[in-house]
């Protein structure tokens, strides 16, 4: 299978399936010299961590992440980091009868159209189980951009109809919050929502928005590289994501030129500052050292234990009841899916502009023959 690889200079590749004996990651193309130890990633791994509330599975997976090369005496060692996340409460035989039904909303008849042959257990590769691998090696990421004064902060904007209130806004509250709302009523009114929806055999999407702040200007490439564009396309991979914005994002269409430019100022230092921040942080695809500012849309958990319309590997229309065990919500658990694929793409384009002038390349290895 192709297209498990993500990156440029720091690439990270996802392995495993949802209910197979394991998932995990490699990361490869890591600096050497960071301390890292398994709680550092743990402390990410909790915020995805599944069956840890009335609205999550009930699937129980300790999600312990195992080190398993790349860091020595507590230390990265500059070499493949190799992680792996065992899988142990799989309930393989739920999915009996999808062996040869298609589920509506699922990748089940796109895998078979394209490979002949699907892991019809949970879904293999295309579940939502392989994002646990992406959250283990995004976690070294977010920790090296912290280091280096680079805040992530992600959170749940709306579920369903319900959106937070920027006047209620509390970062402090996301730690307990379990609808991933910085906000204590629109988590309360989410919760009744889900509650509602998974009484009635449904479920719900919701917008996840992410603030990257302390990124200097001059971070990505014009062309191909944009880091908006690389930042869409690490998003988009999530398999519920359905759409992703920057800035204004598809608002910019609405407004006049006029309207949607972000005009600059000089602050009491001289620096140039912008007034406004329509752009999300990002112009020419190049970080112009304002906030980046991000969003994407989750999709409904498409597994939903109500009566719909399948169909056979025959091409028979059959009717379907999903069992098994589902997220009536999976924006909650998919906060910290997207924060994870933002660092590694930030640092990524970090890495890549190490070599962006000559000088740096210089001063570089000026310093090394000074040693």
């Amino acid at each position: 299978m192709a297209g498990s690889s993500f990156g440029n200079i720091l690439k990270v590749t996802t392995f495993g399936e949802s209910h197979g004996n394991g998932i995990g990651a490699v990361l490869d193309g890591f600096p050497a010299g960071m301390d890292l130890c398994e709680e550092d990633i743990m402390a990410y791994m909790r915020r995805r961590k599944p069956g840890q509330s009335a609205i999550s599975t009930a699937r129980k997976e300790d999600d312990e992440v195992e080190i398993l090369s790349g860091v020595f005496n507590g230390k990265t060692e500059g070499t493949p980091i190799a992680l792996l996340i065992r899988n142990n409460d799989q309930h393989s035989s739920d999915y009996e009868q999808m062996k040869t039904i298609y589920r509506p909303g699922h990748a089940d008849f796109t895998y078979d159209a394209k490979y002949g042959f699907r892991d019809y257990r949970g879904g293999g590769r295309s579940s939502g189980r392989e994002t646990a691998a992406r959250v283990a090696a995004g976690a070294i990421a977010a920790k090296f951009l912290k280091e280096m004064g680079i805040d992530l902060l992600f959170y749940t904007a709306a579920i369903g109809d319900v959106m937070i209130s920027r006047e209620r806004f509390n970062r402090k509250f996301l730690d307990s919050s379990v609808t991933g709302m910085p906000d204590v009523v629109a988590n309360q009114q989410a919760m009744g929502l889900i509650e509602g929806l998974r009484a009635e055999g449904d479920s719900v999407g919701g917008i996840i928005e992410g603030h990257i702040s302390g990124v200097p200007a001059g971070i990505g490439d014009p062309v191909f590289n944009k880091l908006d564009a690389n930042l869409a396309k690490a998003l988009m991979s999530i398999g519920a994501v359905k759409s992703v914005s920057i800035g204004n994002g598809i608002f910019a269409a609405y407004n006049k030129g006029s309207d949607n430019n972000d005009q600059f100022e000089a602050d009491e230092n001289g620096n140039a500052v912008k007034k406004t921040n329509r752009a999300g942080g990002i112009y020419g695809g190049i970080t112009d050292g304002s906030d980046i500012v991000l969003s994407c849309a989750v999709k409904p958990t498409p597994s939903i234990a109500k009566d719909q319309t399948a169909i056979d590997v025959n091409g028979k229309a059959v009717p379907l009841n999903v069992k098994g065990r589902h997220d009536p919500c999976i924006v909650p658990r998919a906060v910290v899916v997207a924060e994870c694929m933002s660092a590694l793409t930030i640092l990524d384009a970090m890495l890549m502009n190490m070599t962006a002038r000559a000088e740096n390349v210089r001063r570089f290895y000026a310093g090394k023959d000074s040693e």
